[in-house]
């Protein structure tokens, strides 16, 4: 947010501009003992999708790159900081989930040098996403997208029912 919001001020005097954020495809699905971090990437999606409005008129250009599971540092023990257990009752699971996450380090199938090449690929298009998902696994982003029309759906009557007696009809 801050190297945002310093360099804004060139892109709005200059009347262009791109601005790129890397998220994460946590920053649109939740994973159990990830809350903080899925928390910082939703809190970036956030951000980006809503500056975009105050940005745009601008000829400024917003991106939200939100990758899956590339081979990086991430997963590696000198990067990774397991909290110290404090509640008995996620002790099981936590025992199940860290050795997981450990095995994934260093055999995740994204590789992060064709991500650079086609994030400036992207940027060159011309007509750059808001979102976009990068890596092959982009099935936990299509089931997202399902399961939240799906719900949408499910509840569809309970939700248009609780307008004001006295409102306009909205579009539901």
């Amino acid at each position: 947010m801050n190297v945002t919001r310093a360099v804004l001020p060139v892109m709005r005097k200059q009347r262009s501009g791109h601005v790129v954020s890397i998220s994460s495809m946590a920053g649109l699905v939740g994973q159990e003992f990830c809350s903080a971090y899925a928390a910082s990437k939703f809190g970036v999606e956030g951000w980006m999708e809503s500056i975009r409005f105050e940005i745009e008129p601008f000829g400024i250009r917003t991106t939200i790159v939100e990758p899956g599971f590339f081979r990086t540092e991430l997963l590696e023990e000198a990067s990774t900081i397991w909290a110290e257990l404090s509640i008995d009752d996620y002790a099981e699971r936590t025992a199940q989930t860290k050795p997981a996450w450990q095995a994934t380090s260093g055999q995740q199938s994204n590789d992060p040098a064709k991500l650079a090449k086609a994030l400036v690929t992207l940027v060159d298009s011309g007509q750059p996403p808001l979102r976009w998902v990068a890596g092959a696994d982009l099935r936990t982003a299509e089931q997202k997208a399902r399961d939240l029309l799906a719900q949408i759906e499910a509840h569809r009557d309970l939700s248009a029912s609780l307008t004001h007696d006295d409102a306009m009809p909205a579009n539901a």
